[in-house]
């Protein structure tokens, strides 16, 4: 797992035998097993083998293992492990699959655009050149 030192400390569990339909709101990390029919939001997701979402998830960082029909938002990472399969669009900065693992759709992965800053001169030196520098 890649961030497993971030989610060692499970808040939110939807248990194998569970289902949920709607929209689920979580602070820190969201392991689900069961069905779910609607939208996770959360830290992180986790998707265990036995998982079944339809719908959207939106995480910093996203695992599947199960299988996740929809929309996924990442805003650092999604890894795909070896019998996890996404049907649907996938919008990260990086993502990871493993050898099995399965992605039918949209693939989008664009890196957080840096802010430069522009740096002011001040003094003499704003209309000074070395000569050196040329």
């Amino acid at each position: 797992m890649m961030f497993a030192k971030e989610t060692s400390k499970m808040e939110t569990f939807l248990g194998m035998n569970s289902s949920f339909k709607g929209e689920l709101n979580v602070k820190g990390t969201l392991r689900v097993d069961g069905m779910v029919d609607g939208q996770l939001d959360a830290d992180f997701v986790i998707l265990s083998e036995s998982a079944v979402v339809k719908g959207t998830i939106r995480a910093k960082k996203i695992i599947i293992g199960g299988k996740m029909d929809g929309t996924v938002h990442a805003q650092e990472l999604v890894e795909i492990k070896s019998k996890g399969k996404v049907l649907g669009d996938v919008f990260t900065q990086k993502m990871s699959i493993i050898e099995g693992g399965e992605c039918n759709g949209v693939i989008e992965m664009k890196k957080e655009e840096s802010k430069v800053i522009g740096l002011e001169l001040k003094g003499r030196e704003a209309g000074k050149v070395s000569s050196s520098a040329l």
